[in-house]
């Protein structure tokens, strides 16, 4: 009889000393705020079966093109605890990143002008992943000075987590069309971050579905990648090929990207929901050395120092000197056939690289036909 006296006093003890869940979400959601992350929300950390299926019917179409990593983890994107054994809720947080100088209509002007080169806004500065991180770990280490050590794990597109169905989950938006979270007070232009923590915090209340009928993203996408509501066959998709993909542009697809060297933005800058989407308050995302405005031929003249010095930092440098080339030489074959671009592309007709010279190749024949 003591000793199971003293067993229940110790329950009661740990009861009494356990934090107010309800209490140090509110708190979580305080300090994220004053971390500079937009939004914070709260996912449970259970199986999210529905995802889980259609992620094994989108890799099983192939739709994952050679984004091997996709499949290399299996079922571990869509259950928590097995990422991270012990996993209670997930901490998810936004990030706006839309440099305040470059808004909708200077991207739809730089689009439409075919001696410019288009870069996808969130690269426009500083590469996300490094800020994001150190900020996710200041918000679990602020949690741990109020509560006292815990488990966690901080996610930055860091390993296999299906961070816009966690997201949703927690409130933070809706899946939008086009794949990307949505969010009614700040349409899609940000980043998503997520800590998993063996805390059982209280989750927040999903929110609705609000695309309604609307189908403009599907019909903006260049090169038919949104191969239907909710799906994107990314072996279609610009950001894949100018990002993902290793070797050559598929030729058939070459006159689709348009001036897209890096990523595409179409599907978010005709959506309603961008409209008024905020600009970013962080320094970091501010647009470096004018790739806002650039033309094709004066990055097609760097040489491979003055991209490594000058992409230093950027996300933009992951994808190296020789794919930077030929996703230029491929926006270059779509432009006007100006001097100055036939003079741009000849200048490297004879590149050291295989895979560049390629895509010069097919950019002059393009201009000579």
């Amino acid at each position: 009889m003591l000793r199971g006296a003293r067993h229940l006093v110790m329950i009661l003890m740990h009861l009494q000393q356990s934090p107010d869940w309800k209490e140090l979400a509110t708190k979580i959601k305080l300090w994220g705020q004053e971390l500079g992350f937009a939004a914070i929300g709260i996912a449970p950390a259970t199986d999210v079966g529905a995802a889980e299926a259609g992620l094994h019917a989108w890799l099983a179409a192939g739709c994952h093109g050679e984004m091997d990593y996709m499949a290399r983890h299996g079922a571990k994107r869509a259950r928590p605890d097995e990422l991270m054994p012990g996993t209670l809720s997930v901490i998810t947080a936004r990030l706006d990143y839309w440099p305040a100088t470059s808004d909708a209509a200077a991207a739809l002007e730089n689009l439409g002008d075919g001696e410019r080169a288009y870069v996808s806004r969130y690269a426009l500065g500083r590469d996300y992943h490094k800020l994001l991180r150190n900020r996710l770990d200041k918000l679990a280490r602020r949690i741990e000075g109020d509560i006292g050590s815990y488990a966690y794990r901080v996610f930055t597109d860091s390993a296999p987590v299906l961070e816009v169905e966690l997201a949703a989950k927690s409130g933070l938006g809706w899946r939008g069309k086009h794949t990307l979270l949505l969010s009614r007070e700040a349409g899609s232009t940000f980043f998503l971050g997520e800590i998993y923590a063996a805390l059982p915090l209280p989750a927040d209340e999903p929110v609705s579905d609000h695309c309604g009928t609307c189908t403009a993203c599907i019909a903006a996408c260049p090169t038919g990648a949104i191969v239907a509501p909710y799906r994107v066959d990314a072996r279609r998709c610009i950001s894949y090929l100018t990002i993902e993909l290793r070797g050559s542009i598929p030729i058939e697809l070459r006159p689709l990207i348009g001036n897209r060297v890096y990523g595409c933005d179409d599907c978010q800058l005709c959506c309603p929901w961008n409209g008024h989407a905020p600009l970013t308050r962080e320094d970091d995302f501010a647009v470096r050395h004018g790739l806002d405005q650039a033309r094709l031929s004066e990055l097609f003249a760097w040489s491979e120092a003055e991209f490594k010095q000058r992409m230093a930092g950027s996300a933009i440098h992951r994808i190296g000197y020789q794919r930077w080339l030929r996703n230029i030489a491929v926006g270059l074959g779509n432009a006007p056939s100006t001097a100055e671009v036939i003079t741009a592309l000849q200048s490297r007709q004879d590149d050291a690289s295989a895979l560049v010279r390629e895509h010069v190749a097919w950019a002059l024949a393009r201009h000579r036909s």
